[in-house]
């Protein structure tokens, strides 16, 4: 596989000073090796895993920072891996770099919490770039918008914190874009939460395709609070969305 060269006069951005654990899940080992020489003249700690399966026993045995992750691999292909990610840790980022590059393998990826897709070939600086983004934000704290992470949604406790919804005795545990999403939604309840304006917040940018999995996501979580009548996200069309409850309150 062939990577696409930077420029020469092409300046390389180093934000992240502290020693950052990556791993990369990649079956072509001519390209996963490359990515590892590059990464490591970053400064990077890199693993290289060859199949899905093989990546998911590197993430229950050590704590990564960030997850590379191809699509087509034996054992376990990337987006099953991405579920099995969601499933053991809840704070790990991962993005793909695959060679698949229709627009619904895209929507998928994001669909399955990536923070980022990239296509074959790539060039090694906006990679590079991309990296540090995804490193720096999960390393931003964002200033507390109320007292408290305990939302009631009609008959629904939301507990930001431990990613929790309950429902009476039922409780269900919801992935990270989820947890965030309904965060801002209750946030904004009974008001219009502008999409861009959440899809920038939760992503990190604004982005066509990051628009249309953050609406996979709202579309998750109708389901999710369908079992009380009273609760519905409604769509202000071109605008955003309404988190709307009779008793919908934050304390």
């Amino acid at each position: 596989m062939k990577i696409n060269q930077p420029q020469s006069n092409a300046v390389k951005i180093f934000i992240m000073r502290e020693r950052k654990n990556i791993l990369v899940v990649e079956d072509d080992l001519n390209l996963g090796f490359l990515l590892v020489e590059l990464l490591e003249s970053e400064g990077f700690s890199v693993k290289l895993c060859k199949d899905g399966q093989t990546g998911l026993s590197a993430i229950e045995r050590t704590k990564y920072d960030l997850c590379i992750l191809d699509v087509m691999m034996p054992h376990m292909d990337g987006f099953t891996l991405a579920e099995q990610i969601k499933t053991h840790t809840t704070d790990l980022p991962f993005l793909f770099l695959t060679a698949k590059s229709r627009q619904e393998d895209k929507l998928k990826g994001y669909a399955h919490g990536a923070e980022d897709y990239v296509t074959k070939p790539f060039n090694e600086a906006e990679l590079l770039c991309k990296i540090e983004v995804i490193l720096r934000r999960k390393q931003q704290v964002e200033p507390p918008l109320s007292t408290s992470n305990l939302f009631y949604i009609g008959e629904y406790v939301f507990d930001y914190n431990l990613q929790e919804l309950r429902y009476k005795e039922v409780v269900q545990r919801i992935t990270e874009k989820e947890n965030e999403i309904l965060r801002l939604l209750c946030l904004h309840q009974n008001q219009i939460l502008r999409r861009e304006e959440a899809v920038e917040k939760v992503y990190g940018r604004r982005d066509y395709f990051l628009g249309r999995s953050f609406d996979v996501f709202i579309s998750r979580l109708r389901k999710l609070l369908k079992d009380d009548p009273c609760i519905s996200i409604e769509n202000v069309f071109k605008v955003g969305f309404i988190l709307k409850s009779e008793s919908n309150i934050i304390r």
